[in-house]
């Protein structure tokens, strides 16, 4: 029966159901049985095709209909292999009866019924399709929005790689930057961690109830089936073939992901938080939309709510990849359930980090920059060009000049007529004095331009 948004125990499936529709094919638990009824298909049409005396292979018009069988499955379809389970206590069996059962009407592939879930134990069907279903999410859904945000960030360093920007260690006034360098660093952290999401490889396996063949070899002692079960894994799912296994396909390409979903999210929480701190201090600033309310109760307030829902998700996201990647490959002697409803959260893991991309996304788009406010901040804070100024009088073998800045700016409010009183008194080359006296915390900012336009330009040679 369908539940109300208004009585969803998830979020993911009540407020903020739109937000994640793209994963709900893909990850529900629709998705998985329409993975199964696939692999079920190929092993089944693989089997036809291998040569053995017993089943012939199926004519072209008998293999589009079993393809069609995937390809055309519905939610009607996937009620009606519920119901099944509902009768057997068993998903997968209820699948292998669904299908049986749809292909008893053709007269070619019915006598070759016995073949369907041939050898097979549940976890050949089940750990075959966990890896489709995160295949197809990371590719359909996840990377997208990370090469979105990634993009919106170039593009930010690209406008604001000449923004000169006061630089805080410590909450403290420090060594300027420019704005743009600062998203810059965001986009080069994500680029790497995108990477490495997309290189994570996917093991399956489909060798029986304990990893050996035993089955497959008692029915059919002559045949390769090591090399026949990689030639479905690989060439007719698409996943990388895991050779070595107990029941259970061990877990550890999964829990490699999700490590590398939960590293990509904990440097997104890094600049949700930096972001934020801009909003706070005035240097960004936020585009308002018609009808909004920021406060109940004080009508000034445009809070940062994109970027605080976006922490929040990313945090629930890796708390649950956190418990999924430490306790998936951990199965006791050759395999028990404790894995099987931790997997049936895979969803909920990737949809806070997809609803999260989405709210950072949002946060991203109504982002101003406020040039007045930076450029003001960078003005009262001359005490930033000593570290230049006792950096040119090391080169130039002037005794103790860390120590000679520290007593002169250390706690102090320094102005700049006030440190170029002190740099017209250095004993220093007159082209060095005077190449002192025209710096300004705003041009103080080193090769942050150039840094900032070198990754800006990233996504458009990549």
């Amino acid at each position: 029966m369908p539940v109300s948004p208004l009585l969803a125990l998830s979020p993911l499936d009540g407020r903020y159901a739109a937000k994640v529709e793209a994963l709900r094919p893909l990850l529900s638990e629709f998705g998985l049985i329409r993975c199964r009824v696939r692999v079920e298909v190929e092993w089944f049409i693989g089997l036809a095709e291998a040569g053995f005396a017993e089943l012939k292979p199926f004519g072209p018009e008998a293999t589009a209909f079993l393809r069609e069988l995937v390809e055309g499955f519905s939610e009607a379809d996937a009620e009606e292999i519920k119901a099944i389970e509902r009768t057997t206590n068993h998903d997968v069996k209820a699948v292998e009866y669904w299908l049986a059962e749809r292909i008893s009407v053709d007269p070619e592939l019915a006598p070759a019924t016995g073949f369907l879930h041939f050898a097979c134990t549940s976890e050949d069907i089940n750990n075959t399709s966990h890896a489709l279903m995160l295949q197809a999410a990371r590719a359909e859904v996840l990377l997208p929005a990370l090469d979105n945000l990634l993009a919106a960030l170039r593009e930010k360093a690209g406008e604001q790689a000449a923004q000169p920007m006061l630089s805080r260690t410590h909450g403290q006034t420090a060594t300027p930057t420019t704005l743009g360098k600062e998203f810059a660093n965001v986009a080069a952290r994500l680029a790497r961690a995108r990477a490495k999401i997309a290189a994570v490889a996917l093991p399956a396996k489909m060798n029986g109830a304990v990893g050996n063949y035993n089955a497959h070899l008692a029915a059919y002692p002559g045949f390769d089936w090591e090399a026949f079960s990689r030639r479905i894994v690989e060439e007719r799912l698409g996943l990388v073939f895991n050779a070595h296994t107990t029941q259970i396909e061990p877990h550890d390409g999964i829990a490699e992901l999700f490590d590398a979903i939960k590293r990509c999210n904990t440097i997104l929480i890094d600049w949700c938080r930096d972001a934020w701190g801009y909003i706070s201090l005035g240097y960004f600033t936020q585009k308002t939309k018609a009808g909004e309310i920021g406060s109940s109760t004080m009508p000034h307030k445009v809070n940062p709510i994109d970027f605080e829902n976006a922490e929040g998700n990313f945090g629930i996201a890796n708390a649950l990849f956190a418990h999924m990647s430490e306790k998936l490959p951990v199965s006791r002697f050759q395999r028990d359930l404790t894995d099987s409803t931790v997997l049936r959260n895979m969803g909920v893991a990737i949809g806070h980090a997809v609803l999260a991309l989405d709210s950072l996304g949002r946060g991203m788009a109504k982002l101003g920059v406020d040039a007045g406010a930076i450029d003001a901040d960078l003005d009262a804070a001359w005490e930033v060009l000593a570290e230049p100024v006792q950096t040119v009088m090391r080169r130039h073998g002037i005794a103790n000049p860390y120590e000679q800045l520290k007593e002169l700016t250390r706690g102090k409010a320094i102005t700049k007529e006030g440190l170029q009183a002190f740099v017209r008194g250095l004993a220093i080359p007159a082209e060095e004095r005077e190449r002192l006296l025209a710096m300004t915390p705003r041009s103080y900012v080193g090769k942050a331009a150039e840094l900032a336009r070198r990754e800006a330009g990233a996504g458009k040679n990549a």
